[in-house]
């Protein structure tokens, strides 16, 4: 069995006669926070989709705690132990932020598709929902609704529920995306005190943000890992610098951090 929380081999995934991810291989050990780059299109997106199960790859695995899932369905891959957020936020608008959490948590206490309590009922459930309420720093508006978040609180309660059901691998898809600086700073530190013990992939454009954050940085390129390196390896890289941090405004702001 693999030591690590997530490894890809040689995954590939073409749409038609295009290959958009060309053999990637990649290794992440338990607990680590890998920052994964690119210039826009370069596949990235792509490279969570296969990974989360959205899409099957053309060839290649991926294996998540040494057990292959390439080929599964989300869903069956979130019971496993990997939970994803996306880059549009994914919540339930109608519902309170208690009640968001607290759907989170169900399954993973093994309620499933029984709701013969009522789910006032269910102590540990709702026990669970508190603390990622605490956790997320939104106890203060537990019984709102939450489409009346702000922008960046919806974004918090949607990590608050990719963690609910207690996956240790979290995949987040451009987390501070609409952020403004004081905003992604919180941000950035909520997500290191939720994330502490877990492994984290996470898709980022702003440098600062992926300077500040990850142990290593996998840099993707047409559909390449060109680079997977600790954050100041990654920086000093002359291709990476070519293909992708050599704009001055990316140099500028990896270099501010």
């Amino acid at each position: 069995m693999s030591g690590f929380a997530l490894e890809l081999k040689d995954l590939r995934k073409s749409f038609g006669k295009t290959e958009i991810i060309r053999g990637c291989s990649l290794q992440v050990s338990q607990g680590e926070r890998i920052a994964v780059i690119g210039p826009n299109g370069a596949g990235k997106s792509t490279l969570f989709n296969l990974i989360s199960g959205r899409f099957a790859p053309t060839s290649g695995q991926v294996l998540l705690n040494g057990h292959r899932i390439d080929g599964r369905k989300p869903f069956e891959i979130n019971r496993l132990g990997l939970s994803r957020s996306f880059q549009i936020t994914n919540i339930f608008p109608k519902l309170s932020v208690f009640e968001n959490l607290r759907c989170g948590v169900l399954w993973s206490l093994g309620y499933k598709y029984t709701f013969l309590k009522f789910l006032a009922d269910l102590d540990d459930a709702n026990e669970r929902a508190e603390q990622l309420l605490e956790m997320i720093r939104l106890h203060k508006k537990r019984d709102v609704l939450a489409t009346n978040l702000t922008y960046a609180e919806q974004r918090a309660l949607e990590v608050g529920i990719t963690i609910a059901g207690g996956a240790n691998v979290i995949l987040l898809d451009e987390p501070t995306a609409g952020m403004s600086r004081e905003e992604t700073r919180r941000f950035i530190e909520l997500i290191k005190e939720v994330t502490v013990g877990k492994t984290l992939l996470t898709v980022e454009h702003d440098m600062g943000v992926v300077f500040g954050l990850a142990d290593k940085i996998a840099v993707v390129v047409y559909g390449e890992i060109i680079a997977y390196d600790t954050p100041e390896n990654v920086r000093a890289n002359q291709r990476v610098q070519e293909a992708y941090l050599g704009s001055p405004v990316a140099q500028q702001q990896a270099g501010g951090h």
